[in-house]
Order: C-alpha cells, then structure tokens, then sequence
C-alpha cells in the first residue's frame, strides 16, 4: 500500500489540490449519497430546530448555506481553503457571509456574532483540528445553541480495519472527477464522537442514523449537541 502522510496539514494540502475538481463534482451532483440521503438528512435537522442564525464550519463551495439563506436564515460559512470560499462568494446572495478561516482562527474574534446553530457537514476529517474546534465550539453558540455534526457512520466507515480511533487512508473510490491525491482521515468510533460533546460542554440530545434506501445500511450519523449552562473545562497537563 502506498505510503501516506496522515496528517491535518497533509488533509488541507490535498483540499487545496482538488477544490476546483470537487466544486465540478458538487456541481454535476456526482455523489450519489448526497443527493439520495445526506444533503436532505442535514437540512432537515437543521431546520428542526428553527435557528435564525447558523454558522456552517468546511462549508466549501456554499451549496448549504444558499438552502438554508432562501429559507430566511442568516449564515456565515468557514473554510479553510480559499478556492473555495472564493467559488463561495461568486455564488452567494442576500443572507450569507463568508471568510477563509481554520479552527484556530476562530479564537481571534474575526466572527462578529454567536449563532443559534452551528454545523459540521462532513468537514471534521483531521484529529488535532477537530479537537481544536469542539474546544472551541461552546463560545459560537448563543445560549441554548446546538452543535450539528453530520459524519461517515464509523460502524460502515471502519470496513475490515479494527475498532479503534486511528488515521485511515483517503479515497475517491465512487466519485467521478479528476481528483489528485486524496486526502487521510482521522476514524472516530461512536463512543469518541459522543465524548468529544460530552468533554466540551455540549450535551448531546440526539443522535440519527440516516439510511441508504438500497442497502438497509447506515448512510451517515448525525449528533445533536446543546450547550450546557454550566460547565467547568477539565483539567489537561
């Protein structure tokens, strides 16, 4: 097997490499999941729970945040890869904002405002950036926010490697474009999902397993997180 860097940086290098290809592929809608399960499993939850605001966190080429700004709610969007907030931008109209910014921008106050809602729509694929932002996750959220992490569902994601939290390989495999190298991600089982929300002061109120029609199986798992009102970080070091 091909030799592979894991890495945060090494997922922001091939995002980088392949933002205009996947801009193409969202644009043809290439990927079935999406279109059959994913995209509509992600606005219904959203709207769920009626925010006015959201912020959508590796929001790409903006194709959430337009669904969401036509039905009245007023979103900002995050990347960290400027191709795509710029593809973003030339596409955006009325109630939507958009900045570059990684995870660790956000401690720098560069948001003007906390959301009822914040959003994670597959954009949580690195281990120390997605620690970073759950860490940072409570101080976006107005009182009674909700954190929403859509991700690959770990018992189909995992395949025939162990159980285990651990970097894997990335792959185009099922996508039609002309991608270069694929990006590594960091798997996550359920239960170290569920304490990324519970160590961070959001407790989770619903978790959902949205189902691929054809194979009975798991298309996705979505985590509802509300912000507590009292919380105390725990100690580190």
């Amino acid at each position: 097997m091909k030799d592979y860097e894991f890495s945060d940086k090494k997922i922001l290098q091939s995002w980088h490499e392949n933002a205009k290809e996947w801009v193409k592929v969202i644009d043809r809608a290439a990927i079935p999941s999406r279109e059959l399960i994913t995209n509509q499993a992600i606005i219904d939850a959203i709207l769920a729970r009626s925010p006015t605001s959201v912020l959508d966190v590796g929001c790409g080429e903006g194709w959430l945040a337009r669904v969401l700004a036509a039905k009245g709610i007023e979103v900002w969007g995050i990347d960290a890869v400027p191709e795509l907030i710029a593809e973003a931008r030339s596409r955006s109209e009325g109630r939507q904002q958009f900045m570059t910014a990684s995870y660790e921008d956000l401690d720098t106050g560069a948001l003007p405002q906390k959301f009822d809602l914040v959003v994670c729509n597959f954009s949580l694929i690195g281990e120390t950036a997605t620690k970073t932002f759950f860490q940072k996750a409570r101080a976006l959220l107005n009182p009674g926010g909700h954190l929403l992490v859509q991700t690959l569902h770990p018992l189909v994601s995992c395949g025939e490697q162990s159980y285990i939290d651990s970097w894997r390989p990335g792959s185009w495999a099922g996508i039609d474009g002309n991608f270069k190298e694929a990006a590594p991600w960091y798997f996550r089982t359920t239960s170290s999902w569920v304490q990324l929300f519970i160590q961070n002061g959001l407790a989770l109120v619903s978790l959902k397993e949205p189902l691929n029609p054809a194979t009975g199986k798991p298309a996705s798992l979505i985590l509802y997180g509300e912000l507590t009102q009292h919380f105390t970080a725990p100690r580190t070091g």
